[in-house]
């Protein structure tokens, strides 16, 4: 074993290396925790659910907007609320005149302002609206991990183009896009079942509807007409459009995927075992989407220092 030398020159530098030692590990185990708000905004999740029930009360549909809002914002740069911010990531063409329920969340944020000002990150609000939107419509709950804090950027559109899968992607297109933010193909499979809620316009799968073979003859008509108008929305489950069930399988199983990414985690793939299970077992879908979505959640957060706690989610502060 070395000699440990005393020296006070030799002490002073241990203590300067130990000291920034214990400061990386403290950056490094900066963690998200479940009761992040216990004591400086204890009414943060009775406000979010309250807001999110009333809202996905008026309108089904919300729930599947404000899902779908976490998910973007994690896929790019990770869960900062990046995707809230006025321009950037919000102009892609994923997004545009697509993603909705800011509103949702610009409500939620004054009233937590007003109780709790400069305390809770518009990223938290996100990934609690997001759980409370899917239980609103009678699916599973789980902890959201809280702790996040906001990004002062927002992506770009690139950004975007590069990191939200299209619907227009194949299966292997599909597992390539989850497996670089971590996930794996039964995740993806599972995190996919967020179709049973929500609607499509019809742009986004005119072409599946319109030339593609693998597709219910019966719902290929029904949908061709409601889509006479190319700007219609039609529902991307359409057994059970309001309620988060395990439909979506059912469908794809049938030949009634909507869009061409939905269909193709059942068309004669390594996919199709699994979209089997979920088909007939809700519980385990269930399971596996609380447990992706926890995992989407800790994509990449601002936590400690990083980032902050915007005031106006639409804007830096």
């Amino acid at each position: 074993m070395a000699s440990f030398n005393s020296s006070s020159s030799t002490i002073t530098t241990f203590k300067f290396h130990f000291g920034a030692f214990l400061l990386l590990v403290g950056v490094a185990s900066a963690q998200l925790s479940s009761n992040f708000y216990g004591t400086s905004c204890p009414s943060v999740l009775s406000v979010i659910k309250s807001a999110v029930t009333s809202a996905v009360s008026n309108e089904a549909r919300m729930g599947a907007s404000l899902l779908r809002l976490h998910f973007h914002d994690c896929f790019v740069n990770g869960c900062d609320a990046s995707v809230l911010l006025d321009g950037g990531e919000k102009t892609a063409p994923a997004n545009s005149n697509s993603l909705r329920g800011f509103e949702v969340i610009d409500n939620i944020k004054t009233q937590l302002e007003s109780s709790c000002p400069g305390v809770v990150s518009c990223a938290d609000i996100l990934s609690v609206a997001a759980r409370d939107s899917v239980v609103a419509l009678g699916g599973p709950s789980w902890q959201v991990q809280l702790g996040r804090r906001d990004s002062a950027t927002a992506g770009s559109v690139s950004d975007v183009n590069n990191n939200v899968p299209s619907p227009g992607l194949s299966v292997s297109g599909l597992i390539s896009a989850f497996s670089n933010k971590g996930f794996t193909a039964k995740e993806m499979v599972a995190l996919s079942g967020s179709h049973t809620i929500g609607q499509a316009r019809c742009t986004t799968f005119l072409t599946r509807i319109n030339n593609e073979t693998n597709i219910d003859s019966s719902f290929k008509t029904s949908t061709q007409a409601q889509c006479q108008n190319t700007n219609n929305f039609v529902p991307l489950d359409v057994t059970s459009p309001t309620s988060f069930d395990s439909a979506y399988y059912r469908n794809l199983l049938n030949q009634k995927g909507l869009l061409h990414s939905d269909q193709q985690l059942f068309s004669g793939g390594s996919t199709d075992a699994q979209v089997r299970a979920y088909s007939s077992n809700q519980a385990a879908f269930r399971t596996d989407f609380a447990n992706a979505m926890i995992k989407m959640g800790n994509l990449s957060p601002l936590t400690g220092t990083n980032g902050q706690i915007r005031t106006n989610c639409r804007k830096a502060n």
